[in-house]
């Protein structure tokens, strides 16, 4: 480590160069703590996750499709089958086409899941979550127990993704 004791000439100059040491030092020493600590703070729950597969749609005449995108606007867009709903719209016809299907099973007491009706959802690919969100949201209020959405296969016909 040099030091400065002073000019021979009697000039007494103030040093202006900064002792950057310290800081390294510091620097390093963060470094070395956040290089140890990020793995141990950054921890997983060990889970095995499921294999996707692209299962086709078993369409029933009493299923809802719904149609989702958003305008240059960005407002979002509802269509029952090829109809554009508005979000009251949605839910009012939501619980209508549940209360007519428990109707025809005889009531309450006969309904399972498996025989309500369900919703599929395509939604564009430019669309925000908010316009899906707000759908399901809409679908859970009126009583569907399923809602799904449905996708574009893989290329190359590969069921597996």
């Amino acid at each position: 480590m040099a030091m400065s004791v002073g000019a021979e000439g009697g000039d007494d100059v103030p040093m202006s160069d900064i002792n950057t040491t310290p800081l390294v030092d510091v620097m390093l020493v963060l470094l070395i703590i956040f290089l140890i600590t990020v793995p141990v703070v950054v921890q997983t729950v060990p889970l095995k996750l499921p294999n996707v597969r692209n299962e086709p749609t078993q369409t029933k005449p009493e299923n809802v499709n719904l149609s989702v995108k958003a305008d240059a606007a960005g407002t979002c867009e509802v269509y029952w089958g090829r109809q554009k709903v508005t979000s009251q719209e949605l839910l009012d016809r939501s619980v209508a086409k549940l209360k007519a299907q428990v109707d025809k099973l005889g009531g309450p007491a006969n309904v399972t899941p498996d025989n309500l009706p369900e919703a599929h959802i395509r939604g564009d690919v430019n669309t925000p979550y908010k316009c899906i969100g707000g759908t399901v949201t809409m679908l859970q209020r009126a009583g569907f127990l399923k809602v799904g959405f449905i996708s574009e296969p893989p290329p190359g016909g590969n069921p597996r993704m």
